[in-house]
Order: C-alpha cells, then structure tokens, then sequence
C-alpha cells in the first residue's frame, strides 16, 4: 500500500488526502445526524404509546379473554394482557408477540412501566410499552400497547439514503477541488522543477524562476535563484582563475622552456656554451622554477576550502610576525628592517595567518630601494608594514587585492599578483580587514587590523 501510494504524483495525493478528509468528515456527521434522528423519532413514538389510553378497547379485550365475544374499535396498536404468571390475552386480529420476562414483571409492577423493542411473530419489529394495571378483582397484570417500527425506520433509511447520496457528492467535490487546489499550489514547484531540470540538461545557470507573493513557495523561489547565482558566480570565478593562472604560467614556463632547450642543443651539438653564460641560464632557470613554484603555492593557497571551526585556534600574533621578520631580513639582506611589537594574540588558522604576514613583508622588502628601510609596528591589534619604495598610484589602490592584478611597474618584479589577495581572504576569514595606503613622504603603508582572542592559551607566554 505505502509502496504504491508513494509512487503517485504529489496533486494526486493531495487530492486523495483532502478527498479521504472529507469522506471521514461527511461519514461523521452523517452517521452523528442519523443517530440524533433515529434517538428522536424513537423518543417521539414512545412519547407516543405512553400516553395511548384506549380503555375502551381494553375493555373489550379484557371480555374477549372472559370468553365473552366482542367487537373492536379500529385501532393501529396492538394490544396485550399480561397476568403475572405469564399467561397472555392477545388482539385476535393483531400479530402475535411473544411474551418476555420484562412483560412478566411490569405486572408484577417491578417496574410499573418498560418500553422496549421486539420482533413479533410475523416478524414485524414492534414498538412495546407495557404498563401496570389490575383488573375488577384486583388482579395485577400489564397493558401492553406496541405498534409497528415502519414509523420510525422508513424516515431513517429515507434519511440513509439521502445522506449517503449527499457524502457521495460531496467526497467527489471535495476530490475535484483538492485536486484543483493542488494542481494551482504546486504550480510554482513545476516551474522550480522544470528550472532545475533545464539547468541539469543544459547547465545554465542564469536560469531565475519568476517570484510572487511571500508564501513558503516564494522563498523557496528566491533561495534558488540566489544558488543558482551563487553557483554561476562561482563557476565564473573558477573560470577566471583557471585563465588567469594558465597566463601566468605561460610566461615561465616558456621562458624556462627555452634556457633548457638551448642547455640541450649545447650538450647535443657538442658546442659548449661559455661558463658565464651557462652559469647565468643555470641561475635563470632555478629562478625560474622558484617562480613557478611559489605561483603553484599561490593557486593552491586560493583554491582551499575555508577552514572549519576545528582548525582555527589562539595564536600570537606578535610570535608570528617575528618569524616572519627573520625571513624578511635574509630576503633583502641589505635593508634595515626595525620592529615594534605589542603582544597581541588572534584566533586564526596558524599557516594562513603566517603566509599572510609574510606576503606583506615581503612586498615591503620587494619594492624597497637598496638600502632603504621598513618599518614594522604591531599596536592594539594592527599590524603596519610600512616601506619607502615608489609607492603605488591612487588609481591602482582599488585593484591590489584583486587576484593576479600586478601593477604595470612592477610586471617585471618577481611575482605572481596573487599575494595580496590570500592576505585580504586570510584576514576576512579571521574577522579583520586589509588595507593599502599611500605614506607620508612617499612609499606604501600596508595595515592589517585583527579582533583580539578574549585570552591567550595557558601554555602561552604573556
């Protein structure tokens, strides 16, 4: 059952359940109004009987039972004597009922009067209301006056009837409109269904479903349109960064490509090349893998997911920037490089953050005049780099930490432009923000400002 109701569509069971609702309703209301009727009519009828008196006849009857012949009065009960031994003197031209205990001891007036149900002879179902009574001797006996149930049983199958057809009628109706109702409620889920299907079977993710109204469909609506263009977005950005870096890649890579070749055209033609100039295609080369190989950090620095709560932890900030300024200083070995650290702990993913402040230093020590100087200051949880190379335009300030973007002094530097923008996504990941400025008297200003941890770890110094 579950298994082949499960398979219908979602309107033709929504047309069943509000038909199946309704066929319970209507079957308990009809089944209410017909008992209601039935206790009624049955209460009217004994109503009825108990106040027939009809002594004439009874007193006809009770000299029929003497033995003395006597004529009736037309009358629609049948009428009965009941002695307290049992014994029974009945309407000659009425059908028989037989006589039951109750009979038996309402002229024993235990009780003085009973109304009951019973099937007579014939088979008619009769109406019985026996009362107490004692004849001219002072005898005790019962007056029984029944008449036939049709009364009250042909008005209920009418009603049955009646009632059944109504239900039926109105299950169907009921059907109709749940069915007509599911089919306009599930309307915009065809068109969400017909969206997902068309983005499956073509991948196009510019696919918006139309939005109306504010129900629990709508919303539905707008968070795919708002996937779906998350989605795009991302694949656009992924294609992005696939053609980015191919284009960097290329430049290195043919470039690295050449030196070997002429390295091998050497040792195949057996025409040495002079030592100076293999020792410069030699350095060129290992140059040049160091390049690729920091821009394949880079891609995939980027193209990791973002870290989970799991791997974010308390860490010194100021121990970090340390170790950074150690690697600084053996990168540009003729700069002086001072520092001014506060103790200030973050909580951030360690290797990100590390790479982050290493990427700031050095584009400090990249773009630093020989023999010039940077200057470094932790304070209140921001971090400035400060150095004094040519500085950057204020046109390009809004591209730096776009990701590749390299300005156009400094495309023959060393670099994949991709430094800047894992430290803009490091820091958005560690609730803080980067920024780029131009300094007082010339140079860059970098400023990378981190929410403090609300303790260090116990295991910390302070």
């Amino acid at each position: 059952m579950t298994r082949w109701y499960s398979r219908l569509p979602l309107r033709s069971r929504l047309a069943m359940l509000v038909g199946l609702a309704v066929a319970v309703a209507v079957a308990v209301s009809a089944a209410a109004c017909w008992v209601i009727t039935r206790d009624r009519l049955t209460g009217q009828l004994d109503d009825t009987l108990s106040s027939v008196t009809d002594e004439a006849n009874v007193a006809k009857l009770y000299a029929y039972c003497q033995g003395q012949p006597q004529s009736y009065a037309p009358t629609p009960y049948t009428i009965r004597l009941i002695t307290a031994t049992g014994a029974v003197c009945h309407d000659p031209d009425k059908p028989r009922i037989p006589v039951q205990r109750a009979d038996v001891l309402v002229a024993e007036r235990q009780p003085t009067s009973s109304v009951r149900t019973v099937r007579a002879e014939n088979g008619t179902e009769m109406r019985v209301y026996d009362r107490s009574a004692q004849d001219t001797d002072g005898n005790r006996l019962a007056i029984s006056i029944a008449t036939p149930m049709d009364q009250v049983t042909q008005p209920l199958n009418q009603l049955a009837l009646v009632l059944l057809l109504v239900a039926g009628v109105g299950v169907l109706g009921a059907a109709t409109a749940g069915l007509w109702v599911a089919r306009a409620g599930l309307e915009p889920v065809d068109r969400l269904t017909d969206a997902v299907e068309h983005i499956a079977r073509t991948e196009d993710l510019t696919t918006r479903i139309p939005v109306d109204g504010e129900d629990e469909i709508a919303r539905l609506s707008r968070s795919f349109n708002s996937m779906t263009a998350a989605l795009a977005a991302s694949r656009d950005l992924q294609q992005q960064l696939i053609a980015d870096a191919g284009h960097e890649l290329r430049t290195p890579l043919t470039s690295l490509r050449t030196n070997i070749d002429l390295l091998v055209r050497s040792e195949q033609s057996g025409r040495p090349i002079p030592a100076a100039d293999k020792e410069a295609l030699l350095v060129s080369v290992k140059a040049q893998m160091g390049e690729l190989a920091a821009l394949i950090g880079d891609l995939q620095e980027l193209s990791r997911p973002e870290r989970g709560p799991a791997a974010v932890e308390v860490v010194a900030l100021h121990d970090i920037v340390g170790s950074a300024l150690e690697r600084a200083r053996l990168r540009g070995p003729s700069l002086s490089i001072t520092a001014d650290l506060d103790p200030w702990y973050v909580r951030a993913e360690p290797a990100g953050l590390e790479r982050a402040v290493v990427n700031l230093l050095d584009n400090a020590v990249k773009f630093s005049p020989p023999g010039g100087s940077v200057e470094v200051r932790l304070a209140g949880g921001e971090l400035t780099v400060r150095d004094h190379g040519p500085g950057i335009p204020q046109d390009e300030l809004p591209h730096v930490f776009e990701r590749f973007w390299r300005s156009p002094s400094a495309r023959s530097l060393p670099g994949s432009g991709l430094g800047l923008s894992i430290v803009a996504r490091t820091a958005e990941q560690a609730g803080g923000a980067v920024r780029l400025r131009s300094a007082d008297l010339g140079g860059t200003e970098a400023v990378l400002t981190l929410p403090g941890a609300a303790t260090p770890p116990p295991e910390m110094p302070r």
